[in-house]
């Protein structure tokens, strides 16, 4: 039996439920596509692996994450505008998912785990 974790219990909430939501939004982004083409692809599998990588205490997959959530971000808006994510539904959504995947990887509470624990 190896050692690795797909979730890992002991992390804090916030990074819990980032690794969480990274591994679905990469999963649903790799099914049905992204807003970036083959680069919003490359951005859902980085999702998937730097969740992989939190789940198993690496500050590679910490990083990995957050720059990927922050590109998930990037494209969307990039795709739609402003004003587009704002007045239709489902980019409005998309953006709120996102952005609070992003603001729980940066959450103090993750940050400072990361820093002190992850190897």
């Amino acid at each position: 039996m190896n050692g690795y974790r797909w979730l890992n219990q002991s992390h804090p909430q916030t990074l819990v439920s980032a690794t969480i939501l990274l591994y679905i939004d990469g999963v649903l982004g790799v099914l049905f596509g992204n807003y970036g083409g083959g680069l919003g692809i490359l951005v859902s599998v980085a999702m998937v692996v730097g969740a992989f990588g939190i789940a198993n205490d690496k500050k590679w997959g910490y990083g990995l994450a957050l720059a990927a959530a922050i590109l998930n971000v990037g494209f969307l808006v990039s795709y739609w505008g402003i004003g587009g994510v704002i007045t239709n539904v489902n980019p409005l959504l998309s953006l709120l998912f996102d952005g609070a995947l992003v603001a729980l990887l940066l959450h103090p509470m993750s940050r400072s785990y990361q820093r002190i624990w992850f190897r």
